[in-house]
């Protein structure tokens, strides 16, 4: 199960502290939670992260595992990579990506 964190809308992206919290180590992940969505974020290097929709694309439904460095649908099983791409379906379409930058410890998701 991954760590939830709460996001703060901005109005043209979703801001998540990413100093101190569940994503503050590479190779950690989290599921983020704000009014503008929700989203899968991963970091992948020390200024690095990847964001991804957070709603499997086979029925719809919340992706809150994390099995290694893949994220899992507990509706079906349909797995993803930490990039979005699909892994294992029922699922067949790959998951959105979003934009991302990362400043003073902020982590900002552009939607």
């Amino acid at each position: 199960m991954l760590g939830v964190l709460p996001g703060r809308f901005t109005g043209s992206g979703v801001e998540v502290t990413a100093t101190g919290s569940a994503i503050a180590d590479v190779g950690s992940a989290v599921l983020v939670e704000s009014t503008a969505g929700l989203f899968l974020i991963s970091r992948t290097d020390a200024s690095t992260f990847s964001a991804i929709d957070a709603v499997c694309t086979h029925e719809g439904c919340t992706i809150t595992g994390s099995d290694g460095a893949s994220y899992v649908c507990p509706c079906h099983g349909s797995r993803y990579s930490r990039s979005g791409q699909v892994l294992a379906g029922p699922a067949k379409a790959s998951l959105r990506r979003y934009a991302t930058t990362f400043r003073d410890g902020v982590l900002t998701v552009s939607i």
